[in-house]
């Protein structure tokens, strides 16, 4: 079940899809390893599907029926690479991953222009949350700081830990 997006409206969903059609035109969408050659050419077009009128899990739906991921992939342990499975659990990470990152990026570009803050909450309850994950519950960001981490840190990886990487279940709300 995808988490819970307490600004996910009218409003937000076309900031998302401005969002989504920057980082097409630019070249600079996430594009995972783990998508196959065609979902690699689908992707864009469905995440922006998604955020225009989906939601994370229709789109991990989507990613599966359609089998838009590939069922291998390399791994290394100890200097030696080797196949492994790809998780069972690969498109609903993928897709709750990056439809958080452009709801994240659609709030906080609202916020820029309503001049609000982004306060971090947990969308989906854990029952071993990180401990990292825990601080950041309750902490405000400005939308402008946040917005522009989240444009230039492209992927799992952003300066300001929101989202804190894979499965964490954390997302904002407009303050």
């Amino acid at each position: 079940m995808g988490l819970e997006y307490r600004n996910l409206d009218t409003a937000t969903r076309a900031e998302m899809a401005a969002e989504v059609a920057m980082d097409t035109a630019g070249g600079s969408i996430y594009l995972s390893s783990r998508l196959t050659e065609q979902g690699a050419r689908e992707w864009p077009e469905l995440l922006l599907a998604a955020v225009t009128t989906g939601t994370d899990d229709s789109l991990a739906q989507t990613l599966a029926s359609k089998g838009l991921l590939k069922t291998h992939e390399e791994s290394h342990r100890n200097g030696k690479s080797f196949t492994k499975a790809v998780p069972v659990t690969a498109a609903t990470t993928l897709a709750e991953g990056e439809f958080n990152r452009m709801y994240l990026r659609g709030i906080a570009s609202r916020g820029v222009r309503e001049g609000r803050d982004i306060e971090v909450y947990r969308g989906r309850q854990s029952e071993k949350p990180r401990s990292e994950s825990e601080a950041l519950v309750g902490q405000r960001m400005a939308a402008d700081t946040l917005l522009h981490d989240l444009r230039t840190n492209i992927g799992v990886d952003v300066a300001l830990g929101l989202p804190p990487g894979p499965n964490s279940g954390l997302t904002g709300e407009l303050t």
